[in-house]
């Protein structure tokens, strides 16, 4: 197959939502649908012995949330989809807004009882801001929720999208039927407990036809007909074009949970989501069709098979061909890498590739060469923009709970600390360990992950911060009576960067005014 073909046929998208509402059920269904899998899991059930395919860490099987993003490839109908399957809870939201940096369109699932919810505007608001294409699927149509054209406004009225539905419900909860697909002019009926299957979509191009009260009854027939019509009048037409520059949404109806209204949404998504689109740079912006390599580190995950101790960082193939053994250029670190064992994901099924393209995520085995936001490419120089640092809110001394374990204790520490989802401080003065994260669970994944991935036991006490405040400055002077200063407050990163642990917002504006020539700022990326 020729370069170009390659590249469009690559479907590279997220799945994002606030949490609970059904994220990680249809991205099991949707790899179900797409052949990926013979049998879906379970996110939260007891009869279900199978955990999702996308939640494959101990934790999130054991508490059934994400708490990483997955990556999972197949194909299906002659194209390669790639998905990334993000964590919804606002304490893991560094690594999805990392992770939107990596695709080139998302799925928003919205649960039909609760509506938008505040996780869900947040991160919609990162798409808006890259124009990156939406399609809304909502989800949990088999019980009772807020009506649909209640719900259209919503959506648009809270996430600022301007909507088309291309599926209608008839119905919901134990009154639910199905959808009238208006995309593919198709009647999909429901069945209750049961697969969905082809015989139940039946061609309906005409709702006039009166065969419609048979297959649903005479009063949800009169319904169904009087809401599309209002649909087609109140909704513009989809246009393919508005919807991949961000400025139209379509919208989708379903129960991922029961299969049904799945495989119509991957059918549209494939059809009309872009292929790779352009990638921006300082320096310039990159063509997926260019034909050097160009890639950048969006994510790390350590010890992804505790079994071998491994890590993983994941590449975002921007252009040209990704090919095994060939030397490429770490531009951070100035050296040419040659990987011998490059991976494509199923979460943490891994196989090994001989040559990836654009819109394929690629793992590659670090032995601590990279940082999140490395770039890699055939020899130019660049640094990717639009890959997002945060600045932790919550802080906590770590302490060993078994001296016998230091060793691994450090290990632990020090991998987890590279997947840019907690940082490390040391102060300076005493010694002791700071974790500092954006969210306070990200302390109980870390202490489980030291348990179990590590054999090693911690133990948290706490401390009062505010923030974490990097400081620079060309006057030599000031900097140090600075550290003289403020020697209580001051630690340096995992990078043995300066840092400024302040205790209030009070406190940074007086050191801004007693120390006019420091510069201090909230991220580590500065530089």
């Amino acid at each position: 197959m020729k370069f170009k073909e390659e590249i469009d046929r690559r479907r590279t998208f997220a799945i994002i939502s606030h949490p609970d509402a059904g994220k990680t059920t249809l991205t099991e269904k949707l790899l179900l649908f797409g052949g990926a899998i013979q049998v879906a899991g379970a996110v939260k059930s007891n009869k279900i012995k199978k955990t999702a395919t996308s939640d494959f860490m101990e934790i999130e099987k054991q508490r059934g949330i994400s708490v990483a993003t997955s990556v999972m490839g197949f194909d299906y109908k002659d194209l390669k989809v790639n998905i990334l399957d993000t964590p919804g809870h606002q304490d893991f939201a560094e690594d999805t807004f990392r992770t939107l940096t990596a695709v080139d369109s998302v799925i928003v699932v919205i649960d039909v009882a609760k509506g938008v919810e505040i996780q869900t505007e947040k991160l919609v608001k990162v798409c808006k801001m890259r124009d990156t294409p939406i399609i809304v699927f909502i989800n949990k149509l088999d019980r009772v929720g807020k009506d649909a054209f209640d719900l259209m406004d919503e959506i648009e009225q809270k996430l600022g999208l301007s909507v088309m539905p291309l599926s209608w419900p008839i119905g919901m909860g134990n009154e639910f039927q199905g959808v009238y697909n208006i995309y593919e002019k198709k009647l999909m009926l429901f069945r209750a407990h049961g697969k969905q299957s082809e015989e139940e979509s039946l061609e309906f191009t005409d709702l006039s036809d009166p065969l419609l009260e048979e297959y649903v009854g005479a009063r949800a027939a009169k319904t169904l007909r009087e809401e599309v019509e209002m649909v087609t009048e109140i909704y513009p037409e989809f246009n393919r074009e508005e919807y991949l520059e961000g400025l139209l949404t379509p919208v989708f109806f379903g129960s991922a949970i029961n299969n049904f209204g799945v495989k119509e949404l991957l059918d549209c998504f494939v059809e009309v989501a872009p292929s790779p689109t352009n990638s921006e740079t300082e320096e310039r912006e990159i063509s997926p069709y260019e034909e050097n390599f160009t890639g950048f580190v969006f994510k790390i995950h350590a010890n992804i098979d505790p079994k071998h101790r491994n890590r993983i960082a994941f590449v975002k193939i921007c252009s040209g061909k990704f090919e095994r053994n060939k030397n490429y250029q770490h531009i951070r670190l100035g050296r040419a890498l040659k990987f011998s064992n490059p991976t494509s994901f199923m979460a943490s099924k891994k196989e090994i590739v001989d040559e990836a393209f654009p819109g394929d995520i690629v793992g590659l085995h670090d032995s601590g060469n990279f940082k999140i936001g490395d770039a890699l490419s055939e020899g130019e120089s660049l640094k990717f923009k639009g890959i997002p640092s945060f600045s932790p809110e919550q802080f906590k001394y770590i302490e060993n709970a078994d001296p016998m374990k230091a060793k691994q204790l450090n290990k632990g520490i020090d991998q987890l600390m590279d997947e840019g989802v907690a940082q490390l401080f040391v102060n300076l003065r005493n010694g002791r360990k700071i974790i500092g994260t954006v969210g306070a669970l990200q302390f109980d994944v870390i202490q489980h992950r030291l348990k179990h991935e590590y054999n090693a036991s911690c133990r948290w006490e706490p401390i009062n911060l505010h923030k974490a405040c990097w400081f620079t400055s060309d006057n030599k002077e000031q900097l140090a009576n600075f550290d003289n200063y403020r020697v209580r407050l001051i630690a340096e990163d995992k990078y043995k960067r300066r840092v400024f642990l302040t205790t209030s917002e009070y406190e940074i504006r007086m050191e801004q005014q007693n120390f006019p020539d420091i510069k201090f700022h909230y991220t580590s990326e500065f530089d």
